[in-house]
């Protein structure tokens, strides 16, 4: 199969024939229909997380089922699927907590068996146990959940980890009140999901805050009732002039310590920021330490705190009642061998996410 292998830091990826093994025990061997390009695969390529090489990146993926092993009773060949990374093992103390997104022993296969991945005869490492910018995916059973076929696949992409992750933050994370205020740091992909987030949860006030206007129009269309440019204006101080005390809950969306502080700098007392972005390894961020005095809050947030076996297919069904807009976050479609030059228009603020399609 083609896919495209990460060779290190500050290099691009290259389009190479992998060898992909058969599915055993639990395993599901998936076609990849669409898989979006996600920032979070950036932080990789920019060495700001450190993952070793050769591998497949993607992890926001959705597909068809192709075969599967021989322990594996929820999916037949031709069901139609999204992928998650929050795999899971069921038994330990997070699973059985009921929260399987911070499960600790996520199934892998024994180093005893054969490699997933092979490239030129040697092991590829497969990343977030699915590795979707490939034509296929050999994912364990629990980490793919069925959803109806006449789904569209480029769209059930993205709820594989954008919109998860946003929607879910506000949902599940947060769990924000109706007649509350909101304010959502970055407008990509993740942002414009938990912008979305908020409609659905009934915020009366949702602030879209970025630093580029095109992105800023789009978080308007899908339920922004106001909007800051970061980089004409000082964002906490015009959110304070927009809403008096501050926000009753903020999001950064974006992974920079600048904005996670000034999530937490922008809330009304009482009020909770959540870090939903990948804060690179070693930062820190430095809060005001007289604000907790006034009950102010900071949470971190891991996939949007998913159940996503039961939360993919609600998305799904909001998205076919109209009330989750995913046609509008794709900016762009590509085939596999664009996947550099969608992570160019990442960093340049062109696109709120690129797919990837497969077919």
């Amino acid at each position: 199969m083609k896919a495209a292998v990460f060779h290190g830091p500050h290099k691009e990826l290259t389009i190479e024939n992998v060898d992909i093994a058969k599915p055993i025990g639990r395993e599901v061997l998936v076609r990849t229909v669409a898989s979006g390009v996600c920032h979070s695969d950036l932080h990789f390529i920019e060495g700001l997380y450190p993952f070793a090489a050769p591998a497949i990146l993607g992890h926001e993926a959705a597909g068809i089922v192709e075969s599967v092993g021989p322990h594996v009773s929820e999916f037949k060949p031709g069901d139609h699927v999204i992928a998650c990374l929050s795999v899971f093992c069921g038994h330990c103390e997070w699973c059985l907590t009921g929260r399987t997104h911070l499960c600790q022993s996520r199934p892998v296969r024994a180093t005893t068996e054969p490699p997933k991945l092979t490239w030129k005869g040697a092991p590829v490492n497969q990343f977030a146990n699915l590795s979707s910018y490939a034509e296929q995916m050999l994912v364990h059973d629990s980490g793919l959940v069925k959803v109806r076929d006449d789904m569209p696949l480029d769209r059930g992409a993205l709820i594989g980890c954008g919109v998860t992750t946003g929607v879910g933050a506000v949902l599940n994370t947060a769990r924000v009140e109706p007649g509350t205020t909101v304010a959502v740091y970055g407008t990509g992909g993740v942002g414009l999901a938990a912008i979305q987030g908020a409609v659905i949860a009934g915020a009366r006030m949702i602030i879209a805050v970025d630093v580029h206007d095109h992105k800023l129009e789009t978080a308007k269309q899908l339920g922004a009732t106001h909007v800051v440019n970061a980089a004409k204006t000082d964002a906490v101080k015009a959110i304070r002039e927009l809403t008096g005390p501050g926000v009753d809950y903020s999001f950064e969306c974006i992974g920079l310590k600048k904005a996670a502080e000034q999530a937490f700098e922008c809330l009304r007392p009482g009020g909770t920021a959540t870090i939903v972005g990948m804060i690179p390894v070693g930062q820190k961020i430095e809060l005001d330490g007289p604000s907790f005095l006034r009950e102010k809050k900071v949470q971190g947030c891991s996939m949007g705190s998913n159940r996503f076996k039961v939360d993919m297919p609600r998305y799904v069904e909001l998205y076919r009642q109209g009330r989750l807009k995913l046609d509008e976050m794709i900016t762009r479609r590509g085939r596999l061998e664009d996947v550099n030059e969608a992570f160019r228009a990442m960093k340049a603020g062109e696109v709120a996410r690129t797919v990837l399609m497969f077919d």
